[in-house]
C-alpha cells in the first residue's frame, strides 16, 4: 500500500511581532521591479520580517549568493536564539487566503523529497510541473545548505475533485484555533490560518491515504526550483546517512502549501515574456517565420508599452507552444550580434510598463486550463520551464510558517 507524500510537521509561527512586516512574498516575483523590492527593504530594515530571512531576486546581480545566504541564515539563527517562535508539533495549519476574485484553501505540512523526483521522464509519486533549469538551482542550494530554517513559499497540487482532503476543514475552524488573521503588505489580500490537530488532522491523513494509491500523488504547482534544490542538498545529505537515520532526518522534508487543483481559488495564470535589447524589427521577423502557422495557439505581442499584433503559434499541446516560443527566443539571443536579456513576467500591466523601454518586445501568453495539468504530467511529462503560475502576481505565497531543518 502506498504511503501519503504528503504528512504533519513540526511547524513554527512567531510568537511575537506584527505578522504584516513578517510576511513577504515570495523571492522570485518582481524580479524585474526593483522599486518593489526597494519598499520592502525601507519598510522591514529594523523588523521581525522574513525578508531578511530569503534572497529576492531583484537583487541577485547586486550581491553574491553566498553573501545573501550568510545574511539570511545569520538571520534565522537570531530568531532561534531569541526564542521568538511557537513550535505546533505533528501538525498541519489550514490556510485560507484572499486573493483576486476569491478565496484559496490550503493546507501547511511537510513533503516527502524521497517521494519527490523532477526530472523530465519521472514515475515518481511526486512529480515537477515544469523543466528544471540547473543554473537556477545554485542560489536556492546556497541558502538552503547551512540554514538552520526553512520557510516555503512553495505550493503543491492534488487532483481531488471530489474535494475530501482540504475543503472540508472550512466547515471546521469553529473547532480549531486561530493561529492568525491579518493583512499582507504591499496588496497581497488578507490571509488566515488555523492549527489542525487531533481529530481534524487524523481525517486530513486518511483522505490523503486514499489518494495516494493514484499514479500521480501531487504535482508541483509554484516554487518547483526551490523544492529541486531542497531535493539536491537532501540527496546529498543521504549519501552519508544509515537508513533509520535517513528516516528521521528532518532535510528528508521540505514544508510546502498543498492545494486541490479544483478548488475556485486556483487560477493558472500565463507567464509572459520580455526581451530587451533587441532591434525590435529584425527580431519580431525572425519571431513569425519560426513561429506563426494560420491555426496556432494565440499569443499577443507587445512593443513600446502598447499591443501591437496577435501571433498563432505552432504546438500541439500549451506546453509545445511555450517550448518552441522559448527556443526560438533563445536562439534569437544566442546567435545575435545584437544580444538580448530575456525575463518572465507574472502581471500584465509590469510587462506593458517594461515594454515602453526601447530595444523591448513582450509576448503575452494565454492561460491553460487548470484540468489539463494532471492530465499533462502524466501523458508528457514536465511542462517547458516557466509556463503558468497560480495567480497573480501579488495572489503568490508569502513566506510566512518556517520549519526546523537541522
Amino acid at each position: 500500500m502506498s504511503k501519503p507524500a504528503f504528512v504533519p510537521a513540526d511547524i513554527l509561527l512567531p510568537a511575537t511581532g506584527d505578522m504584516t512586516d513578517w510576511s513577504v512574498i515570495a523571492c522570485d516575483q518582481f524580479t524585474s521591479e526593483r522599486d518593489y523590492w526597494d519598499r520592502v527593504d525601507r519598510r522591514c530594515a529594523d523588523k521581525l520580517s522574513t525578508y531578511h530571512m530569503i534572497l529576492p531576486e531583484a537583487y541577485l546581480n547586486d550581491v553574491s549568493p553566498l553573501e545573501m545566504a550568510e545574511r539570511a541564515n545569520a538571520a534565522m539563527r537570531r530568531c532561534l536564539d531569541a526564542g521568538v517562535f511557537e513550535e505546533l508539533k505533528r501538525s498541519y495549519v489550514y490556510v485560507e487566503r484572499h486573493v483576486t476574485g476569491g478565496v484559496r484553501r490550503g493546507l501547511v505540512g511537510a513533503l516527502d523529497l524521497d517521494a519527490y523526483d523532477y526530472s523530465p521522464l519521472s514515475d515518481s509519486p511526486v512529480r515537477a510541473s515544469e523543466r528544471t533549469v540547473a543554473d537556477r538551482l545554485p542560489p536556492r542550494m546556497k541558502i538552503r545548505e547551512n540554514a538552520p530554517l526553512e520557510l516555503p513559499h512553495i505550493m503543491v497540487l492534488i487532483d481531488d475533485p471530489d474535494m475530501s482532503v482540504v475543503e472540508p476543514l472550512h466547515a471546521r475552524t469553529h473547532a480549531m484555533r486561530k493561529l492568525y488573521d491579518f493583512e499582507l503588505m504591499e496588496g497581497g489580500g488578507r490571509v488566515a490560518g488555523w492549527h489542525v490537530t487531533g481529530e481534524e488532522l487524523e481525517s486530513v491523513d486518511r483522505a490523503l491515504e486514499r489518494l495516494a494509491e493514484r499514479q500521480v500523488q501531487i504535482v508541483i504547482g509554484d516554487g518547483n526550483h526551490s523544492l529541486a534544490a531542497a531535493k539536491e542538498l537532501w540527496n546529498r545529505t543521504k549519501a552519508s546517512l544509515s537508513p533509520e537515520e535517513a528516516a528521521r532526518h528532518p532535510a528528508r522534508y521540505a514544508l510546502v502549501e498543498l492545494n486541490n487543483v479544483y478548488d475556485p481559488g486556483i487560477v493558472f495564470e500565463p507567464i509572459h515574456r520580455v526581451v530587451f535589447g533587441v532591434d525590435t524589427d529584425k527580431f519580431l521577423e525572425v519571431m513569425r517565420q519560426k513561429l506563426q502557422v494560420p491555426d496556432g495557439r494565440e499569443i499577443e505581442v507587445v512593443i513600446g508599452g502598447a499591443k501591437v499584433e496577435k501571433m498563432r503559434v505552432r504546438g500541439k499541446s500549451f506546453g509545445g507552444m511555450i517550448e518552441l516560443l522559448q527556443s526560438s527566443i533563445e536562439e534569437f539571443v544566442a546567435m545575435s550580434d545584437d544580444g538580448g536579456d530575456v525575463d518572465y513576467i507574472h502581471d500584465e500591466a509590469s510587462l506593458l510598463k517594461l515594454t515602453e523601454e526601447p530595444g523591448t518586445v513582450g509576448f503575452l501568453l494565454p492561460s491553460m486550463d487548470k484540468s489539463e495539468l494532471f492530465r499533462t504530467v502524466i501523458a508528457d511529462g514536465v511542462f517547458p520551464k516557466k509556463s503558468f503560475s497560480i495567480g497573480h502576481a501579488r495572489d503568490k505565497r508569502y513566506y510566512l510558517e518556517c520549519r526546523r531543518i537541522k
